[in-house]
Formats: structure tokens, C-alpha cells, sequence
């Protein structure tokens, strides 16, 4: 009998074919590999090149998709940004414009204004574009009322240069919502060279303006906004320039001829009581008033700016001694119904409000806040009391504004 073992190959301690095998790693140690690992790597070794070109291309696909998705959220995240920020606004347009438009600017309109206008009719793109292109060449000027030959989506520089174009020294004077007459004067004196005392001799006969008998001077035909007069236009001209401006707005507003006097009375008293937001409620309150003399107020106007007015005076403080005072025709404490004419030349708005007051149950309103305008309205004298404290103790926190 032999001495070797009949099993193959048992002395190499190794079987030379099977489907396992020892590696020998750097630590001298043998580890066995995974069969799926071994079995991966076989058919990968044993992949033919069209199963190699299917997954390259597999995978080219994926990829492909990845930056798709990526290209997409990009693209979506820009527009959202430049819808927010106006990155995508057109900023001009270029060229002279196509479609021909008559464009007016309007008395005292300001350039900010007319750029806006443009805008809104498609002249111009963009009205913040126009602005600057303006005020390369023409800072602190502005753009002759009237009527303009113009065409749409035209650049700003053309815009420009037509409005521009027949622009003729003027003498310019900004005339401001509550002011008096005296005040208007000296604004027309420094604007024009004229003298306070030119105004004032111009003023002493209001027909000949086409004023009512009725008003006691000009006051109240003096309409607040932008003038541009010609260098050689005199006082009664400008005076005449103003007055036209004011009947404008009455024709707007629909007030009859008889009714002037009326509205224009309740709307220099409404803009120097309330600011724009609520000149109607102010002026309901007047109205109601006026309406129902055995009412609320029986029939007091209690006006503090027309008593001021009667006094010469801007003061909003008025004391329960010249509350009393008869003599002053400007008294509404005092002097029921309207005082003896307007004690100021109100806007457009002030008179639209006039014209269509708010129908509301207010007898009383005080402002609260000098500096906001803030204004409460009240039915009773009750819910007034409140309203009045609120103001005293405002006037308290904010030492010299209510004097």
C-alpha cells in the first residue's frame, strides 16, 4: 500500500481549480473574496463592446438629465429673480417711434409726471430712463405745457429732444396748497421780478378777472401749481393765468356759476382742515352743518383756520376769547354759515370734494397728529370730547407745534 493520500493534489493545501481561491494581502494574511464581487468582476471582464456602448450610453443619458434639471431650476430661479428686480423690463426703446400720438402736458405738470405720462401711452419704455436722459442736458428745467407731436415706442433721447426742442426762457413759480393771498404775491414777486405791491395793485379789482361781486378779494382764484409765464407777461396777466386755471377746475368739478362762491369757500376751509385722504369726509361734516342749523353745531362752521385767517394770523391755537369775537367776519365759532369769503385758494382735489362731498353723519373732526394730518370724525359732541383730548395730549408730547 502507498503512504500518499488519494485525495488530488492534498499537499499543495490549495484546490488549482474551483471557485474559490486564497489572496495573499499586504499583511501576509489570506482573505477570501466575495463571490458576487468575483462573479461582477468576471462579467464585466467578459462584457462584449455593444453591452459596453449600451451602458456608456445609459449612463451619457443620466447625465445628460442631471444637467437638464439643473439647467431648468436655474432658468426658473432667474426669472423669478428678474421679475422681481425688473432685470427683463425693457429699459428704451430705439429709434423715432412708428404710430404718431399727440401727447399734452398739462399745466404744472412736473417731469416726473410727464415721464410717467410717456410711459403710460408707450412713448417711451421706461420712465426712470427718461428721467435721467432728461436731466443730462436739462436738470432743473421742464417741459412747456401744450400739445406735442410725438410717436410710440421712441427712444427717450428722441422723446427728449422733441419736447425740448422749442423750449423758451419763462419765468417759473411753484405756488403750494395753503398758502394766502399775501403769501402767493411775495412766490409771484421772486418768480417774476414784479413787485409785491404790482400784485397787489393788479389785485385790487377781481372783475376784472370775471370774479363774483360776491367775493370780498382774489382770494380763492389764486389755483395752486407749476407756472411757467412768459419773461415779459405782466401782473394782471399772471393773476389772469391763475384765475383761468381755477374756473378750469370748476368746470370740472361741475359747479354751477351761482355755486362758486359757495364751493370755493368750503374748499379752502376743507384743505387747510384735512389733508387729500379725507377732504370728502371733512367736507360732508361742513355740509352737515350748514344743512341742519338746529342740529350738532347750529350751523357753526368752528373753523380754527378760518378765524386764524380773519386774525392775520397762521397760528392753529385760538383762544376762547377771539372764539367770541363777532367783529372777525372770518369767525365761524361766532358768525354762523360760511365766513366772508375763502381764506385760501384750494387745489383741484379740495374743490372736487366740495362739489361731491361724502355723505356721512359727522358734525365734528380734530386733527390728532400735526405732523401725519391724522384726522378722527365724530356724530356727538361726546365721541368729539374724546377725540379732542387725544389731541391735547399729543400737543403736550410735541412742546411748540400746537401753538
Amino acid at each position: 500500500m502507498s503512504d500518499q493520500d488519494p485525495r488530488p493534489d492534498a499537499h499543495t493545501g490549495d484546490r488549482s481549480t474551483g471557485s474559490e481561491s486564497l489572496i495573499a494581502p499586504a499583511g501576509g494574511e489570506s482573505q477570501r473574496r466575495d463571490p458576487q464581487e468575483i462573479a461582477g468582476a468576471f462579467e464585466a471582464e467578459n462584457r462584449s463592446p455593444s453591452q459596453l456602448r449600451r451602458l456608456q450610453h445609459k449612463h451619457n443619458l443620466s447625465l445628460l438629465g442631471a444637467i437638464g434639471l439643473f439647467l431648468v431650476a436655474v432658468i426658473l430661479t432667474v426669472t423669478a429673480l428678474g421679475s422681481t428686480f425688473g432685470w427683463f423690463e425693457r429699459k428704451d426703446y430705439r429709434g423715432e417711434g412708428d404710430e404718431p400720438v399727440t401727447f399734452t402736458v398739462e399745466e404744472g405738470a412736473t417731469v416726473d409726471q410727464v415721464a410717467a405720462a410717456l410711459q403710460e401711452e408707450d412713448i417711451i419704455a421706461n420712465g426712470e430712463r427718461f428721467m435721467t436722459v432728461f436731466n443730462e442736458d436739462h436738470a432743473g428745467d421742464y417741459v412747456q405745457p401744450g400739445e406735442y407731436q410725438l410717436n410710440r415706442q421712441m427712444s427717450s433721447e428722441h422723446a427728449v429732444e422733441l419736447l425740448m426742442q422749442d423750449e423758451e426762457e419763462t419765468d417759473y413759480a411753484a405756488v403750494p396748497r395753503t398758502i394766502r393771498m399775501d403769501e402767493t404775491f411775495q412766490i409771484l414777486a421772486d418768480a417774476t421780478g414784479h413787485s409785491v405791491e404790482d400784485f397787489e395793485s393788479a389785485a385790487e379789482d377781481p372783475s376784472q378777472y370775471g370774479i363774483s361781486d360776491e367775493f370780498p378779494t382774489i382770494e380763492g382764484y389764486l389755483h395752486p401749481g407749476e407756472y411757467r409765464f412768459p419773461l415779459d407777461a405782466t401782473p394782471e396777466e399772471i393773476l389772469q393765468e391763475m384765475v383761468d386755471s381755477t374756473d378750469s377746475a370748476l368746470q370740472e368739478a361741475g359747479v354751477a356759476e351761482e355755486d362758486e362762491f359757495e364751493i370755493l369757500t368750503v374748499a379752502s376751509i376743507v384743505e387747510f382742515e384735512g389733508v387729500p385722504d379725507i377732504y370728502d369726509d371733512v367736507a360732508g361734516a361742513i355740509y352737515n352743518r350748514l344743512d341742519n342749523p338746529d342740529e350738532g353745531t347750529n350751523g357753526l362752521i368752528q373753523s380754527d383756520a378760518s378765524v386764524a385767517y380773519g386774525l392775520g394770523e397762521t397760528t392753529v391755537h385760538i383762544s376762547e376769547e377771539e372764539k367770541d369775537d363777532e367783529s372777525n367776519e372770518y369767525n365761524t365759532y361766532a358768525n354762523p354759515g360760511l365766513p366772508a369769503g375763502p381764506i385760501g385758494s384750494p387745489s383741484t382735489e379740495a374743490i372736487d370734494a366740495a362739489a361731491n362731498p361724502a355723505e356721512n353723519d359727522y358734525y365734528y373732526w380734530v386733527t390728532v397728529n400735526l405732523d401725519t394730518g391724522e384726522t378722527k370724525f365724530a356724530a356727538t359732541l361726546e365721541e368729539h370730547a374724546a377725540n379732542v383730548d387725544e389731541y391735547q395730549q399729543w400737543c403736550s408730547e410735541n412742546e411748540g407745534k400746537c401753538q
